[in-house]
């Protein structure tokens, strides 16, 4: 698949088949969000993959229940929960940057899903302190997101975007 492909077929999925997704398939999406760029090359990111039914429950308690992607995190085969730690990044014009750092890697990963078939949806809408007690995390670690991971029991329409014009300007603010 290109990358264009992989970019314009990406979805975000909450409705998962029960298909195990084997252990091969999630190291060659880590492996895709270990290649990420980050600042300095410092790469501050932390996955942890859980699929332990006990785990991914303290997981589901960090969600509300008005939260539509919390379905995704009880039906998929696999939660991946992705931290930082910040002392790994920089601050710079008062922009935190392992939070650009891990985003990268998590997309990095939620691509190559894209490609082998398999659904995610980056889920940042949750009790941080909850999961990261129930799931051993350090507390010097920041959960940056969470995604299931499965193949998608669902195929939703493209989500509307903006047009080019919009939003890129060529030499002056405002200007195409």
């Amino acid at each position: 698949m290109e990358l264009l492909q992989a970019l314009q077929d990406r979805r975000s999925i909450r409705k998962y088949k029960d298909t195990p997704v084997g252990r091969e398939a999630v190291e060659h999406l880590l492996e895709a969000a270990r290649l990420a760029p980050s600042w300095k090359n410092q790469q501050c990111w932390r996955f942890l993959v859980v699929t332990d039914a006990a785990k991914r429950e303290k997981i589901l308690a960090g969600f509300g229940d008005d939260n539509p992607g919390k379905k995704g995190i009880a039906a998929a085969p696999v939660t991946i929960v992705v931290c930082a730690d910040p002392a790994e990044s920089g601050i710079e014009n008062g922009i935190h940057y392992y939070v650009a750092d891990t985003a990268m890697a998590l997309e990095h990963l939620c691509l190559a899903a894209t490609e082998m078939g398999l659904g995610t949806c980056w889920m940042g809408l949750f009790n941080e302190d909850l999961i990261r007690k129930g799931l051993g995390i350090p507390p010097t670690f920041r959960i940056v997101g969470i995604t299931p991971l499965g193949y998608p029991d669902q195929d939703p329409k493209p989500r509307p975007r903006k047009e080019l014009n919009e939003i890129a300007y060529f030499e002056k603010w405002g200007e195409n």
